[in-house]
């Protein structure tokens, strides 16, 4: 908690508006996606779906999985809990419906379902794309299925695998990679090791999402090396995500945003 505290005064201190933003691709992203107030449809049903897992009261066995499949954690634990402290705040699954509708990628991965709050923003956002969704907890899976079933989101496509193993077996092609939301593993070596796993996949127009980037002093030190990659050009630090670009044409630069 500490931590994370320093680092969001530190963030308040360095961050900036579109102001203080020089790169007109940036200004553009800024002006014309995070700050965007239109209130869409698509926002009722982000509320809904919210709603609709806070009243819910049962309990499920939530389990997450280590490298190899092995099960390291396992707890009973209620579904509106679980929507409340694991799953995406309401301001950022409208921000991810506004990322998702601002680039319209075709195809879009996200690692980490939980109970699929995210998961509808990204069908929301684009619902021509197609989706995979990784999850390693079935019970959490089974539910966010359901519920985007309700919502008719359609263009969603479930699988209930360990990250690492998944991403090293299925011989991911570019065009399944235009998005990536990373919200899997919030370790460091987690992290890098996904980043390292999928960089094969990047083109000049992929965009990657790294949530928790301030949540330990060790998804820090992951951001930090992600920021230094020689193929990362264009990094975003939003305090609660780190967005990654690979434009080959754009100087290296980081920024700093409030949201």
């Amino acid at each position: 908690m500490i931590f994370q505290i320093k680092s969001y005064i530190n963030f308040l201190w360095n961050s900036k508006n579109e102001h203080g933003v020089h790169s007109p691709f940036v200004f553009e992203l800024v002006t014309k996606c995070f700050y965007d107030k239109t209130i869409y449809p698509e926002y009722l049903i982000l509320k809904n779906y919210r709603n609709s897992l806070l009243e819910n009261k049962n309990t499920i066995e939530v389990t997450d999985f280590g490298a190899g499949s092995k099960v390291f954690k396992s707890n009973t634990r209620a579904i509106n809990q679980i929507a409340k402290n694991a799953g995406v705040s309401s301001k950022r699954a409208e921000l991810l419906f506004r990322i998702t509708q601002y680039f319209q990628p075709e195809n879009i991965l996200e690692i980490g379902t939980s109970l699929g709050l995210a998961t509808s923003a990204l069908s929301l956002g684009n619902k021509n794309s197609k989706i995979i969704t990784l999850e390693g907890c079935p019970n959490t899976m089974s539910i966010a299925k359901n519920q985007c079933q309700l919502q008719n989101l359609n263009n969603i496509g479930f699988v209930n695998t360990e990250f690492s193993s998944y991403l090293s077996n299925c011989q991911l092609k570019t065009e399944n990679c235009q998005l990536i939301y990373f919200d899997g593993n919030h370790s460091k070596n987690a992290t890098l090791n996904y980043f390292e796993l999928l960089l094969p996949t990047i083109t000049n127009d992929s965009i990657w999402i790294f949530d928790d980037i301030h949540w330990s002093k060790d998804m820090g030190e992951a951001w930090k090396n992600i920021k230094n990659h020689p193929k990362v050009t264009i990094t975003i630090d939003t305090f609660q995500w780190g967005i990654v670009f690979f434009r080959i044409e754009q100087k290296k630069e980081h920024f700093v945003i409030r949201t």
